[in-house]
Order: structure tokens, then sequence, then C-alpha cells
């Protein structure tokens, strides 16, 4: 009964702010024998799914830790920082380093598993009520699962809500559960499709779209990372099917500007967005291309988007003079050996990396600003903290959905980074399918070069490769097609002998991936322990490992 109530207290306002929301019976007299018994019952328990994906009060994110892993950007942050460096260079500070993680995304596969299993004692109105609560919910767990096995390699398989101790379940079993999982959501979620009208209301909430654009990510990792040709009883033949079911009828689009997409393009003082003409297409339902957000709610440090922090100019004296960019932790810093690898007639460079000496952007850095390591004055622009004005034109603050009116009186840059996370958009399913080899791939990859003003190429694994790369930097997406393509020695070869600045001293940063590990994370020591030695860590993983020197 514990975990149920657990549960229950987590639920949180995914579906939108009002005081309604407060108006709840005691939650001390729901128990898993008498809840839910109604359909709204049950749809109580889905926010509570989802919220696991922006608790953790750290960054060790899935999309923290596979950022800094990759070859785009180095750990950084402030010299005390050094659990950022330690995991950009595959080690780690301590034994619990992802505890956090790891018991977040299992609590939200217990809430899942909970809502799946007490479906059958619902009184349901019709079967597409039904459909909609449980195809959200197997979406979730697929999603937690994937992620949990793309990072730690294989893990304890838990289908039910009862206590378990679990060994690692096998990558094949795993990931079939995964293919099995996401397939059932696909099937049971309608076939709306998307609406900027539907988007506003729903924005954040799987969808069959959603799903079969998941399938065919975890189909391309699985089945490259472990060079196999099905994912349990999913084929490539039916992932195509599922991406061209996407692409057609799905009504998610390209948005026509690429850089619309990211929030700096609201500020019309920032030279950049007004010498392009740009429109920020904001965190409602007119970004066609969002396909599934992480949405970050609330004004304190549970709600907030940790990772936008992390990514911001370290301390600035002066933060208005990286208007529109806000300050944060310094970390995430871009490789140079990127920036420079990046065709310049590709609008997507500077539409995607900051570089703080171009006079151009209009801002005045501070280098070296409290112990700043690994500066390189590049920073990825896709997920910094942003500053508008306020209606007066009098005060800078963090605000979200671009409302100058939803913002704290004063700047306050730690708790009100609050920009959603993209975990899947339109232009990656359109580059998967083209992967995959739909009939229409040379279409889809088209599409995506064509937005930028690029001329098509042919459709081979070359060209995806760099369009994903360029397309998709900064995005979490980058470090697990390399693992998947078997191009981890990329990451060493793109992170040795990188000048840098520590402390506003020159340094190099010399970065090897260390294949003894598989690319994967350690098991936090306290599950093992509790475990009993049922849980066994991650291959290639030493004590050794657990002290970083610098």
């Amino acid at each position: 009964m514990k975990k149920i109530f657990l549960l229950l207290a987590a639920i949180t306002l995914l579906s939108g702010c009002s005081e309604s929301f407060l108006d709840v019976d005691d939650l001390t007299k729901k128990n898993s024998q008498n809840f839910p018994k109604t359909p709204a019952d049950a749809e109580q328990m889905l926010p509570a799914i989802y919220r696991t994906l922006i608790e953790p009060n750290n960054p060790r994110t899935p999309f923290f830790v596979s950022e800094i892993m990759s070859d785009e950007r180095f750990g950084a942050a402030g010299a005390d920082d050094r659990f950022a460096r330690a995991i950009a260079n595959f080690k780690v500070t301590d034994v619990n380093e992802y505890f956090t993680l790891w018991d977040n995304y299992y609590k939200g596969i217990f809430r899942a598993n909970s809502l799946i299993s007490s479906l059958d004692n619902v009184t349901w109105d019709n079967e597409e009520q039904r459909n909609q609560i449980e195809g959200e919910a197997y979406f979730m767990r697929a999603y937690y699962y994937f992620d949990l096995a793309r990072l730690f390699g294989t893990v304890p398989l838990v289908l039910d809500p009862l206590p378990q101790n679990n060994p690692r379940t096998e990558a094949s079993v795993l990931f079939a559960q995964i293919g099995a999982d996401l397939k059932m959501a696909i099937e049971k979620l309608p076939t709306t499709p998307y609406t900027p009208a539907w988007g506003a209301a729903n924005l954040g909430h799987a969808t069959k779209w959603a799903a079969e654009g998941i399938m065919a990510r975890a189909f391309l990792f699985y089945t490259g990372y472990y060079k196999q040709e099905t994912m349990g009883e999913i084929t490539k033949a039916q992932v195509i099917a599922w991406v061209d079911d996407c692409v057609k009828n799905s009504g998610h689009d390209l948005l026509p500007d690429f850089r619309s997409l990211w929030p700096y393009s609201y500020s019309k003082d920032y030279p950049y967005t007004k010498d392009n003409g740009l429109t920020y297409m904001g965190e409602s339902g007119a970004n066609i291309e969002a396909m599934f957000v992480h949405r970050h709610y609330g004004w304190d440090y549970t709600g907030r988007n940790l990772e936008q922090l992390f990514y911001g100019m370290r301390y600035q004296d002066d933060y208005k003079a990286c208007f529109p960019f806000g300050q944060g932790w310094g970390g995430g810093t871009v490789n140079p050996n990127t920036f420079a690898a990046w065709p310049t007639g590709d609008l997507r460079r500077k539409a995607s990396i900051l570089d703080a000496k171009d006079p151009s952007e209009g801002v005045t850095y501070q280098p070296g600003k409290e112990n700043q390591m690994e500066d390189t004055w590049l920073f990825g622009k896709k997920y910094m903290p942003i500053n508008v004005k306020k209606e007066d034109g009098s005060l800078l603050a963090y605000i979200k959905d671009m409302n100058p009116n939803y913002a704290f009186p004063t700047l306050d840059y730690m708790s009100e980074n609050l920009q959603d996370y993209i975990s899947l958009r339109f232009a990656d399913v359109l580059l998967m399918g083209a992967e995959l080899g739909s009939g229409q791939a040379q279409s889809y990859l088209d599409r995506v070069r064509t937005r930028v003003k690029l001329p098509s190429v042919p459709v081979n694994i070359e060209n995806i490769k760099a369009e994903r790369r360029w397309e998709l930097a900064f995005e979490g997406v980058r470090y697990f097609d390399l693992l998947r393509w078997h191009d981890e020695n990329l990451i060493t070869e793109h992170k040795t002998n990188v000048p840098v600045l520590n402390r506003g001293v020159d340094a190099k940063v010399n970065t090897k991936f260390r294949s003894e590990t598989g690319g994967f994370l350690p098991v936090p020591l306290n599950q093992i322990e509790l475990s009993g030695g049922v849980l066994i860590q991650t291959p290639g993983w030493e004590p050794s490992d657990f002290t970083f020197t610098e």
C-alpha cells in the first residue's frame, strides 16, 4: 500500500495549471484495492507516470549524460563540478552516481505497471476511453525501459507492481518487451491527426505517432548495436510501415524555419533573430514538429529544466551583456572540432552554436568566470537559458512559453529555466525512415535538407549520418547514434588534444572512449547491495573507475 501512496502523491499538473487540481479526495483513503475504479481515477494516475521524466533534482538525465559523453560537448562547468567531467571521461566520482536516474525511471515503470495491472478493475464508459489510457501507459513503460537499456545495457525487467528482485534481463528479451509495448501503444492510441488545437490541450501526452517514432528509434538502436535483424517479433518492414504511416497521416510536419524551434528566436532584440525575421513557435500546439516533449512546470526546483541551467554561461558579472542568453553553470561547452567540421554554408551551424567570439552575435562574454573549466567560447543554443524583456522593458527574466508576465518579479536563474525538452521531432522520424530504407527515403532526406536550403544528396549511410549529426546536434541523439553505428572511435578522435581554457589558462582535453564498458553506465552500488548480489555491475567497470582525477 505504501507504493500506491507514493504514486498518488506524485500526481502533477501535466495537462495544465488550474486551481481545480487541488480539489481532490483525501488520497490516504485510496489504495490498490479500491483505486482506480472509474475512468477518472485511471486518468488521474497518468500524470504521475509522466512526472518522473522531470523529477530528478540533478542534471544526471539521459539527455545530459548522453550529450557530454558524445563527441559534441565537454563536461566543463566549474572546478568543483568534477562529476560532469568525470562522466564525459567515462568515469564517475561516486559509486551511486546514477542512483537518482535509476531510481526515478523505475518509479515511472512502477507507476505504469500499477496502472496497466489495474485496468480490468475499472468500469469503462467505452473502449476508446480505455484504449487511450492503456496506450499511454504502455508507451511510457517502453520509453523508460528503452532509456535504461541504452544507458546501462541490460537492466532488470519488471512487468507488474509487486516487489521483485530480478537480475539483468538479456538484451534480446528486454528489447522484445520494449517492441511489444510500443506495438501495443500504436494499436491502442487513436489515429487522430495532430493539430495545433489538439496539441495545445494535450502537449506532453504520448500519441500513436510518437509511438511509431520511438519504435523506429528503438529498432535502429537494438539492431544496430547488437547486430540483429529483428527486435523480438518486430521486423524492419513493420517499422518502415509505421514510419511511413507517421509521415503520411500524423499531421506532424517540419516547421518552415529550423530556427523557429528554439527560444532565442523569440527575442526581437537579438541581432540574429532580428536580422533573419525569426518567429518562435513556442511550447504550444503550434509547434507541429514536436512529437513528444518533456513538459517542465512550476516555479521551484522540482519542475525546472536543470540541463538548460547547466548549459548556461557561467556566472557572468553582467548577465545583460550576453542577452538574450542567460547565465548558468557553464557546462556542456561545445567541442571546437564540431564547430570546425560543420559546413559553413549550413544555416544550422549558427542556428545551433553560439560562438561568443563572433561580433555579430552581440554578446560580451567573460571567459574563465568562477573557475570555469574546459571553456571553448562555444555553447549549444538550443537549450541555453534565455532571458526576455518584461513588457515595460525594465527587467530581464527567465520565463515559460515566452510570456513576459509569467516570471517572478526578480531574476532567479536557478529555478526558472522551464524550457520543454523535445525528445522526438518530425525531422528525426524522416531521417530514421531514410536510414531504414523506406520507399520514400530520398524524399524524406530531401525534405530535411530543403528546409535549410541545401541541395539534394544521394540516400546512403554516409549522407544520412552527416545529416543526423547537423540536424539533431545537441538534442541528446548523437551519442546513441555513435554507439549503434559502432562509430565510438570518433569520440576519442574528436576529443583528443583539443585546446580549452581551464580557469582562464590554456589546457588540452584528451578523452578516450572506454570500449570495455560497451559505452554503458555503471549500476549504482547501493542497488547491487540491495539486491544481495542478484544484480551485477556493468561489465568493464572496475573500482578504480569510481575515483576520477584531473
